[in-house]
């Protein structure tokens, strides 16, 4: 079978495909038979070496697919040959058959397509538990989204606008904003041509935003965090446009705000049932049709590294599929 493999930690040129061996599920463990793949900024880091997780060379990336069990390894009762299911992985996906564990397996909705599937779950897993849990988002706050055309990004735009909030969409060109638009965004700010902070300040007419999520980092975190309202959280999600910013913390001290940290995947380990019933949440969402996941390129396994590029290189809008 195909495999996308990193052999040497580098830039996803650096990526080769060659033909492995089947795994064999063990215990515990099911095999699946990958549909479709979805690509996300965790990639671009765990095949530089720079992930919090570091496997060992070589492995495959790949933080989520979905797919068919082909396999079934001892003691798995949760599954049988022939479930689609919804796998994270963390690594290992990008490959015509992957193993995952049971407890990192979920069935597909019935009518969802295996490229939705695919990229639904760490996206809208992310930003659910980012603005429900760590920033208890309420109806009516405003919600200022960085790198709002992206994966996580428009997901938080969607959920926000779904759970009440007034939302704000930032973005670095006026196509992604445009994207913004139509998922859900009351106002837009392109932080290529204006001054975000100012912009914050004129469209919540001087007040702030209750809300920060920010994917992004480096030189947008700190004028973002200064267009925060009073008790506002700015959520830490990740550090797409590079440097990892370093706030001054007097900042949070005059504005009476916090700094919340969001780590979905180890969310997923230390709480599974509030997990679980995320996840439910958001299936519903999707399948009540309140949920409209955006996919902007599909590529096959073979181009797998031009697909992490894409997202290297900050041009991926919604998700990046992979498919076998």
């Amino acid at each position: 079978m195909k495999a996308l493999l990193c052999v040497e930690h580098g830039p996803p040129e650096k990526l080769v495909v060659q033909e492995i061996a089947e795994p064999e599920p063990g215990k515990g463990e099911v095999r699946i038979v990958m549909k479709a793949a979805g690509v996300n900024f965790p990639d671009v880091l765990i095949i530089q070496n720079l992930y919090q997780f570091k496997p060992p060379l070589p492995f495959s990336p790949g933080g989520e697919a979905a797919g068919v069990i082909d396999a079934v390894g001892e003691g798995v009762t949760r599954f049988k040959v022939g479930d689609k299911v919804i796998a994270m992985t963390g690594n290992g996906a990008f490959r015509e058959k992957f193993l995952a564990h049971e407890r990192q397996t979920i069935p597909m909705a019935g009518d969802m397509p295996f490229d939705v599937a695919a990229g639904f779950t760490m996206t809208y897993g992310t930003s659910h538990h980012a603005l429900k849990q760590r920033a208890r988002l309420q109806p009516g706050e405003t919600l200022l989204v960085l790198g709002a055309a992206g994966g996580v990004g428009l997901a938080a735009v969607e959920l926000g606008k779904l759970m009440g909030a007034k939302v704000i969409a930032a973005a670095s060109s006026d196509d992604k904003l445009a994207l913004t638009r139509d998922y859900g965004a009351d106002e837009t700010i392109n932080y290529s041509t204006e001054d975000l902070k100012d912009r914050v300040k004129e469209l919540t007419g001087g007040k702030g935003v209750d809300v920060i999520y920010d994917p992004v980092g480096d030189k947008y975190a700190e004028p973002a965090f200064r267009s925060i309202a009073w008790n506002g959280r700015y959520l830490v999600v990740g550090f797409a446009a590079g440097e990892i910013p370093k706030l001054p913390l007097n900042l949070p001290l005059i504005k009476g705000s916090s700094i919340v940290g969001v780590f979905w995947g180890a969310f997923t380990q230390h709480e599974p049932k509030v997990h679980e019933a995320n996840m439910a949440e958001l299936l519903t969402w999707f399948g009540e049709g309140k949920l409209k996941p955006h996919v902007s390129a599909h590529l096959p396994l073979e181009r797998g590294a031009e697909g992490i590029r894409l997202l290297m290189d900050r041009k991926a809008k919604g998700k990046v599929i992979l498919t076998a």
